[in-house]
């Protein structure tokens, strides 16, 4: 790739992760103020109701939004589509991702209590009945393909190849990755956790310098909250 090129594609690639942030932050306020009439951080906690499920998801999905669009406009190519050897690296790495979170968690909880520490902003969600099962089902989906391929779109996809871009050193990307993905998330006494999550799942993408790989693994770390959302189903 010429310098031209690579300029170009670092500059595409932080605009399209500022621009992701941007909409995520917008369509949080928009919804939460649209059903509370007051601006909130959460809108998981208010959206509880058959298909506003849904739409409680929708701020995360508009993270891979920018990132699709640049690649579209300049070409990018984030190898995205899971190959054999994707897979393979991305349950490894996500059943570490999973290993990881719940052996810190468990520290974090016997530091500091259960009053102190997040249970996750699906956790409200599995208060349901037999009427709302058909949504969690279809939100469970999302959390375990669309918001995992929308964040990783945005962090391993235009950050990462961003970051790439500038020649900042690949261990500095990994780590600095990592601490997006816990920022995204927002549960700040979870964020050690989060963070090491956020290492093993950036493992897969700098193991196989693709995105596909990434997804896998952010899926596989999914798959428990999504589970948890039927635990009073």
């Amino acid at each position: 790739m010429d310098q031209q090129n690579r300029t170009r594609g670092a500059h595409w690639g932080f605009l399209a992760f500022f621009v992701g942030l941007g909409l995520y932050h917008l369509a949080t306020l928009a919804i939460t103020a649209a059903r509370s009439g007051r601006p909130s951080a959460d809108p998981l906690e208010l959206l509880d109701v058959g298909p506003l499920l849904l739409l409680a998801f929708l701020p995360t999905v508009l993270l891979g939004l920018p990132p699709v669009l640049g690649a579209r406009r300049y070409g990018e190519r984030f190898g995205v589509l899971p190959t054999a050897r994707d897979v393979k690296v991305g349950l490894a790495c996500g059943a570490v991702a999973l290993v990881a979170g719940y052996l810190l968690n468990l520290l974090l909880l016997a530091l500091y209590g259960t009053d102190r520490v997040s249970d996750g902003p699906l956790a409200d969600l599995a208060d349901n009945d037999d009427d709302t099962t058909l949504w969690l089902a279809l939100a469970a989906l999302v959390v375990v393909v669309a918001t995992p391929l929308a964040e990783e779109l945005l962090v391993r996809g235009a950050l990462w190849n961003a970051l790439e871009h500038h020649g900042v050193p690949r261990w500095v990307v990994l780590v600095l990755t990592a601490v997006v993905f816990a920022y995204l998330h927002g549960e700040p006494t979870r964020t050690v956790a989060l963070v090491a999550q956020g290492v093993a799942i950036g493992w897969a993408r700098r193991r196989t310098g693709r995105v596909g790989a990434a997804f896998v693994a952010h899926a596989v770390n999914n798959l428990a909250p999504a589970l948890l959302l039927f635990t009073d189903s």
